[in-house]
């Protein structure tokens, strides 16, 4: 059957894929829009599958922060190029689906590949992502957070890491809220404070401490005193709060906090491009 110019431009207007590739789905489904969709979204698939084993380490991070500032949202869209990163068609589908994120608050990412978008699912969408664009693309993972206090939302420039920092009460100076977010960017803590560090991420830094100091020579008894100073070290460089302030090392973390007035953090959330 001949199929109209106007007919192909409009299964493309719907679905973004190429004129060819909408021209061949119309002919193979015999003019049935519904079908020649499906179609497309089978070649999207077909690409999806070709390419399951290729590494998706590029993308970008986006983030949403309430007008109250109490509930934000962090996601990572993940593709194989950073010129696809670029896209503005793919920073508008990341922001789309952080903002479903928001709205629907899905307990992971495969139930966030399951919630309707755009007449479809978030699952067809990518599928329907990687027919055009020929890439893998994929979520890669995403935060909620939400608080009673105030919650402070940083994008690194370049978009490939965001922090979001909640703090146990109003904070009164943006400035302040976004210094801490800057240092949790920069310095990757492991938690808030001492004690949500996991006790056996803690034996095992006293365990290498005590084999350190005795490969040095010191006897059994002392090492086990002397790693706790070791210990107290690694506390002032993987927790937030006892980290030296990257503005001012002559002071922590908590102690700027304290001299601006500002309320104590309460958890933060920080994502990297690629890192799990």
């Amino acid at each position: 059957m001949s199929i109209s110019a106007a007919d192909v431009k409009a299964l493309r207007d719907q679905t973004g894929a190429g004129m060819m590739d909408c021209k061949k789905a119309l002919t193979e489904s015999g003019g049935d829009f519904e079908k020649a969709i499906d179609y497309l979204r089978k070649k999207g698939q077909k690409v999806s599958a070709q390419r399951a084993d290729r590494e998706a380490r590029q993308g970008l991070i986006v983030a949403k922060l309430s007008g109250d500032n109490k509930k934000a949202v962090a996601l990572e869209l993940n593709c194989e190029t950073d010129f696809v990163a670029r896209n503005d068609e793919f920073v508008a589908n990341a922001e789309a689906f952080a903002d479903l994120v928001f709205n629907e608050e899905p307990s992971s990412a495969e139930a966030l590949r399951a919630l309707p978008f755009e007449g479809k699912t978030v699952a067809d969408k990518l599928e329907l992502l990687v027919g055009k664009i020929g890439e893998k693309i994929d979520i890669g993972r995403f935060e909620i957070l939400k608080t009673d206090g105030e919650i402070i939302s940083y994008i690194h420039p370049g978009s490939q890491l965001a922090v979001l920092v909640s703090f146990e009460g109003p904070l009164g100076n943006a400035e302040v809220g976004k210094d801490v977010a800057m240092q949790v960017a920069a310095m990757n803590p492991i938690a808030t404070n001492r004690d949500e560090v996991d006790q056996s991420t803690l034996d095992k830094e006293l365990e290498i401490a005590k084999e350190q100091l005795i490969n040095e020579g010191k006897p059994a008894e002392i090492a086990e005193k002397a790693a706790q100073g070791k210990l107290r070290r690694f506390f002032e460089e993987r927790v937030l709060l006892e980290q030296k302030f990257v503005k001012d090392g002559g002071i922590t973390v908590a102690e700027y906090l304290k001299q601006n007035g500002a309320p104590s953090v309460k958890t933060f959330r920080r994502i990297q491009l690629g890192e799990e």
